[in-house]
């Protein structure tokens, strides 16, 4: 099976994921094994510092060495040659916070997947003309469940994740799921930032369980 299509099964079966950032590299080592060890087998690193790259490098060596089944997504990826960057550092998949025809072309040349951020129709209906077969609804909370349930029928052949503002809570999630998500984006109200100042790896661990015990249970 090629990896974009492992891709394409492994986050829905998931059913959540997660994404941050930190400078530090340790931390983010740290936290891609609290992940792991929690049951998380794909995770979202997104580009938002000058650390960013050379932490990726870091991360996918832990991948290669100690997190068998790991696949390690960049996300914030906003041109080509950015993109590029990091397929080149051996991004599994590539995440963008909108919609841009040249992170699709250097993907597509790839035969990678790529999850473009979109909040309208128009955006989406571009999306899956350059090739998209995930969309990433950007920002949530400002879309709502409610914004899926009505275009989710337009657009059979799409899988959809929601990023950006879903709660931990029980009834958030469903809500989501209930709307026709495939799985849910969760950044900092899962990995918290007192939790990565305080480096509580332990915590992380627990509530990502709890996370995943909560979308098994909606799915049932």
């Amino acid at each position: 099976m090629k990896k974009k299509d492992r891709l394409l099964q492994l986050i829905p079966e998931q059913g959540v994921l997660p994404l941050f950032f930190n400078k530090d590299v340790e931390v983010s080592l740290q936290v891609l094994k609290a992940l792991y060890e929690a049951g998380i087998r794909t995770v979202e690193y997104t580009n938002r510092g000058e650390a960013a790259l050379k932490n990726f490098i870091a991360m996918r060596q832990l991948c290669d060495a100690e997190l068998p089944d790991m696949y390690l997504g960049i996300g914030t990826i906003k041109n080509g040659e950015m993109a590029r960057k990091f397929i080149d550092a051996g991004a599994d998949y590539l995440i963008c916070p909108g919609l841009v025809p040249s992170v699709a072309e250097v993907a597509n040349q790839h035969e990678m997947l790529w999850v473009p951020g979109c909040m309208t129709p128009s955006e989406i209906i571009s999306a899956e003309t350059l090739g998209a077969r995930m969309i990433k609804l950007f920002p949530g909370n400002i879309l709502g469940p409610g914004f899926l349930s009505a275009i989710k029928e337009l657009f059979p052949d799409l899988l959809f994740m929601p990023t950006g503002g879903v709660e931990l809570d029980k009834e958030n999630i469903a809500g989501w799921f209930k709307a026709g998500v495939c799985a849910v984006g969760m950044g900092s109200k899962l990995i918290t930032k007192a939790l990565l100042e305080t480096k509580d790896y332990a915590q992380i661990v627990a509530a990502t369980k709890q996370v995943l015990h909560t979308i098994q249970s909606i799915k049932a």
